[in-house]
Formats: structure tokens, sequence, C-alpha cells
């Protein structure tokens, strides 16, 4: 899947579910120090995730995502498995 799709769709979801601001979203941003996203968010977004892609996310691999462009990478690497 395309990068430039994936960061459409997901600061797309984050914009519109968790109320960010489009210039918060950087790929360099920390999801929970610079976008005050929670843990109870992150379930949030795991099922965000397996709507938009396809893709079943487990709570070990959310846990390694820190920074949006992890979020990013995981999103592409799973979508070509």
């Amino acid at each position: 899947m395309d990068k430039e799709v994936v960061v459409a769709k997901v600061n797309g979801f984050l914009v519109e579910e968790f109320e960010l601001k489009e210039e918060q979203l950087v790929p360099s941003a920390h999801m929970k120090d610079d976008l005050d996203i929670e843990s109870l968010d992150f379930v949030d977004i795991a099922v965000i995730i397996e709507k938009e892609f396809g893709l079943k996310v487990t709570s070990e691999q959310m846990i390694k995502i820190k920074k949006l462009d992890d979020l990013y990478n995981f999103i592409i690497e799973f979508s070509k498995n």
C-alpha cells in the first residue's frame, strides 16, 4: 500500500476521532507525548485500523508504536502480507 494513502487515511481518522489538528500530525510526533494518545485510545486506533485497512492488530504490536511514523510503517508493512 502506498505511504501517501496510509498517511492520508491515518491522519484523517486521527483528526476526526481524536480531534487532533492536521499540523500536529508530523511523522516524528510521539503518540503519547505530542498527540496525547492514551492507552485506551490505542485500542480505538487498533479497531479503526482493522476497519480501514483490514488488519488485525495485537496489543503487543501496538505497544511498539511510539511515533506517528511507526504507525504508518506498521500499516504499510503488514498490509503487504
